[in-house]
C-alpha cells in the first residue's frame, strides 16, 4: 500500500485496489483500523468477541459500498469504519435490551453522539492534512527536524547527530524556531 504521508489517508490508487480486490490492501486496512473499532465496543459494554464482530461487520458494509459504482467516499476510511461500526454496536447494545445490557437516559450520556464523533474525527483527519502540507513548504532542515522529533520519535541527542548540531541544545533551539513557524503556517492555512 502506498504510503503517501503518515496519516493513513489513502491514495487513489489504493482506493482503486480495494475496489478491485486487492487482498494485500483489504489486510493492511482491515488490521490498520480494528484496534479502534475494539477501542470503542470494549469502551461500551463490549468484549474482544463482540468487538470483532462488529469490525467484520463494518469491514463488509465498507468494501460492498466500495464496489458500489458511483460510490464516493467523502471521510477517511477510520471514519467511515467506526461510524459504521459505532451504529452496529449500538443497535446490537439496543436489541440486548431485553435481558443483559439495556440503554436507559442515565446511561445513554455515556455513548457520545456518531454524528459529533464522525465530524470530529473527519476534522482530525482534516488537520492533519493541513500540517502535512505546511510542513511540506517549510522545507530543509526544518521538515526533517519535526518530521524526526514528532513522528519518529527521535531525541534530539540523535537529531543533533543526523543534522551535524554540535550538541542536542543546539538541535533544540532550531527545532523550537521551526516549531513556531509550522505554526504561523497552519494557521494561516486555516484562516483562509
Amino acid at each position: 500500500m502506498s504510503q503517501g504521508n503518515e496519516t493513513g489517508i489513502m491514495s487513489a490508487a489504493d482506493l482503486e485496489a480495494i475496489r478491485k480486490g486487492n487482498e494485500f490492501v483489504l489486510r493492511k486496512v482491515y488490521k490498520e483500523h480494528y484496534p479502534l473499532i475494539r477501542k470503542l465496543v470494549v469502551a461500551n459494554r463490549g468484549d474482544e468477541d463482540d468487538a470483532r464482530d462488529i469490525y467484520q461487520e463494518a469491514f463488509i458494509v465498507f468494501y460492498e459500498n466500495m464496489r458500489v459504482e458511483g460510490f464516493e467516499l467523502t471521510c477517511g476510511i477510520g471514519t467511515y469504519l467506526y461510524s459504521v461500526a459505532r451504529n452496529l454496536w449500538f443497535k446490537r447494545l439496543r436489541s440486548y435490551g431485553k435481558g443483559t445490557v439495556s440503554i436507559t437516559e442515565e446511561n445513554e450520556s455515556e455513548i457520545a453522539d456518531v454524528s459529533e464523533s464522525t465530524v470530529l474525527h473527519a476534522q482530525m483527519e482534516k488537520n492533519i492534512v493541513c500540517i502535512e502540507q505546511a510542513l511540506d513548504k517549510l522545507g530543509e532542515p526544518c521538515k526533517t527536524i519535526l518530521t524526526d522529533y514528532y513522528f519518529r520519535k527521535l531525541s534530539m541527542q540523535d537529531i543533533a547527530e543526523k543534522m551535524n548540531y554540535t550538541n542536542a541544545d543546539n538541535a533544540k533551539n532550531q527545532k523550537y524556531k521551526c516549531f513556531n513557524r509550522l505554526k504561523k503556517r497552519v494557521l494561516e492555512m486555516t484562516q483562509k
